[in-house]
């Protein structure tokens, strides 16, 4: 966090970028290079959601038992049923108590709530999402990323039983689905039809692409379920499958002995993921980091390529206009870079706008994050999620896990993008948070390192209940920095609403819509005391979100312009950059410290400075900008004329 790479000047150029003249609204119809990401990237709001607990909006396809067998623990215990959306949070459900002293498949008893929960499902479908396109559209995103929808037992959907299907829940008809399904041969696609779940799929495409909305879709192509249909082939004819060499297995099992010797390799140890084989295995011995390769099977690679042009293209007629904008790839550093090169070529003679994101996290939990540059020549990836940028961001803003200076938190924005090409760095998706972290108010109540014992039963002191009025201080001042900072800001569905939550599961709970009543959160998962929190949608915080994406969106010198550090004062900690380009000006001043402070800027453009936030007062003198900032809280600059 600390890396000193450059020397801490009264003003720092971060990035160079040229100008950009065409209109942020026409970016669209720029023609994209193939080793550049698409123009639009950079000037979308990005709105992560997970199905399965956004908006029940059809019951009668709700799961039943036999839909979940095979995810996670290993079976579905006696009474089990669809969780009300409104129940509070940890409040075991009544069907746990016939659990009993049942094993997981890791061989652990199932005693804490955290594992328990993993067997609930909510009923969420691509009806929900439908029935609230415009509340999306209200909040003001203009880009969705949709955890996986692909068939699956778990609530997670990267347990895939089938990677060309949309989960037969979250669509209208399961039964008439799960029959078209079985009648196709899965490793034909001259076979593949679209079911009842892929064409409200479809639908949901259409709808907000007419909103101007684009659409991104998760897969990981480093594992599938236990219920995959390859997998099951692998299991019920060992050594003689056709597919045996699609995954890492050790060792087949002999029929002529009473010993099951079938041994393979699953995701990071989770028994229900089998591993897809690459032609090396990946060296983990100093940390996890980029490696050459490919996948094994050129018959598996080609499957992966077919999935990806039935949704980049669904009618397959050469327009991909129908069809989904890019993808998000999961765990995209632990498979090898061949194969994300061909990757690549493939998905862009489908689409050659289309965008392409990786996930690149972890080197080594919890101290050292992945340099994704590897990823980001141009010939791979266009962008990462930009968890390097919020642990920072964070870091500064929230003190957690301990204070950085001003100077120390630009040395670390700096060292982020000074090794990345100009245009991945402005096409970054910069993640505060989701379904695999800490919801960002609990993150931000908490002072502990960034998803470092995120949860109660791996620290009992870990705040679980409803942040306190200065965490929706810092949020307030974090969410600012990131919609006036370079690349495209990103919430987490249920993030407007003032979701709280700990770490996975419990950043998963379903989102707290108003029309619902729901359950007041008096349980804690510890059985300790704990406040009585009341759970309803936070207008205030919603509003907050519109009006920084409507002041991003009307400003657009803040999606393309340069970035220019224009004054860091550690000992009263302000912080001030400029988003610039030629004939547009935005400053950024931010007052982290606890008291009022009068900041002054020189001036660079002639004028006088209004502040959009309506925060601070502005005054200037001919020479200067003078901000009355108070403590904690920030002002945006603009020009009056």
């Amino acid at each position: 966090m600390n890396n000193k790479f450059y020397s801490s000047f009264f003003i720092l150029l971060l990035l160079g970028c040229k100008p950009v003249e065409k209109p942020v609204q026409d970016l669209q119809d720029v023609a994209t290079t193939f080793e550049n990401a698409p123009e639009w990237a950079k000037g979308v709001i990005w709105y992560e959601v997970s199905v399965e607990r956004f908006r029940n909006g059809d019951p009668s396809n709700d799961p039943t038992a036999e839909d979940i067998q095979g995810a996670y623990p290993g079976f579905v215990p006696e009474g089990w049923q669809v969780t009300p959306w409104t129940h509070d949070w940890y409040k075991e459900d009544a069907y746990f108590k016939n659990i009993g002293n049942r094993k997981d498949y890791y061989g652990n008893e199932i005693t804490k709530i955290t594992d328990k929960v993993q067997l609930r499902r909510y009923g969420g479908d691509l009806q929900g999402v439908l029935d609230k396109m415009d509340y999306i559209d209200s909040l003001g995103v203009t880009a969705i990323y949709f955890r996986p929808l692909n068939d699956a037992p778990s609530l997670h959907k990267y347990d895939a039983r089938n990677w060309h299907h949309v989960d037969v829940n979250f669509g209208p008809d399961p039964l008439k689905d799960k029959k078209t399904i079985a009648s196709e041969i899965p490793d034909d696609p001259s076979t593949w039809v679209m079911t009842e779940a892929d064409l409200m799929f479809l639908k949901v495409i259409e709808e907000f692409h007419k909103r101007g909305i684009k659409v991104i879709l998760d897969y990981s192509w480093n594992h599938t379920g236990q219920t995959f249909w390859a997998w099951q082939d692998v299991l019920k004819n060992q050594e003689k499958s056709k597919y045996k060499d699609w995954y890492w297995v050790g060792s087949f099992d002999d029929p002529n002995t009473p010993e099951n010797e079938f041994k393979y390799h699953g995701w990071v140890g989770v028994p229900d993921l089998p591993e897809i084989k690459e032609t090396q295995k990946q060296d983990l011995s100093s940390g996890l980091k980029s490696f050459e390769g490919n996948i094994y099977n050129e018959a598996a690679k080609q499957h992966i390529s077919s999935v990806a042009k039935r949704w980049l293209d669904p009618n397959n007629d050469g327009d991909p206009s129908d069809g989904v904008d890019g993808f998000r790839l999961d765990v995209a550093a632990e498979t090898p870079l061949g194969f994300w090169r061909e990757f690549r070529q493939n998905v862009r003679k489908v689409n050659p706008d289309a965008y392409l994101m990786g996930e690149i996290w972890w080197e080594e939990w919890p101290d050292k994050l992945l340099d994704p540059e590897p990823y980001l020549r141009g010939d791979v990836f266009d962008a990462v999620m930009n968890y390097r940028w919020y642990r920072a961001v964070r870091h500064f803003f929230n003190e957690s896990p301990h204070p950085i200076s001003v100077s120390e938190l630009t040395d670390s924005l700096h060292s982020f993008s000074s090794n990345l090409r100009k245009v991945s760095n402005y096409s970054m998706m910069n993640y505060t948070g989701g379904f695999d972290t800490p919801r960002i108010l609990t993150s931000l109540f908490n002072k502990n390192k960034y998803k470092y014992y995120s949860k109660a039963h791996e620290n009992p002191a870990y705040k679980i209940h409803k942040p306190d009025s200065d965490t929706y201080q810092t949020l307030k001042m974090l969410l600012i920095q990131q919609y006036t900072y370079v690349g495209s800001p990103h919430i987490y569905a249920g993030d407007e609403m003032g979701m709280w939550g700990a770490d996975d599961p419990s950043s998963r709970k379903p989102l707290i819509w108003p029309d619902y009543t729901f359950e007041d959160e008096v349980v804690h998962p510890l059985g300790k005391d704990r406040p009585t929190d009341k759970v309803e949608f936070n207008h205030d915080l919603f509003q907050f979100h519109q009006k920084l994406i409507r002041i991003r969106k009307s400003n657009p010198v803040l999606i393309d312009g340069e970035l220019e550090f224009i004054k860091l004062d550690d000992s009263n900690e302000v912080l001030a950059y400029r988003r610039f380009n030629e004939g547009n000006e935005m400053i950024v001043v931010f007052n982290h410290h606890h008291q009022p402070k009068t900041v002054n800027i020189p001036l660079l453009s002639k004028g006088e400075y209004v502040d959009v936030l309506q925060t601070s007062r502005i005054s200037t003198n001919g020479k200067e900008v003078i901000a009355e900032i108070p403590p904690r809280s920030a002002c945006l600059l603009k020009l009056s004329n």
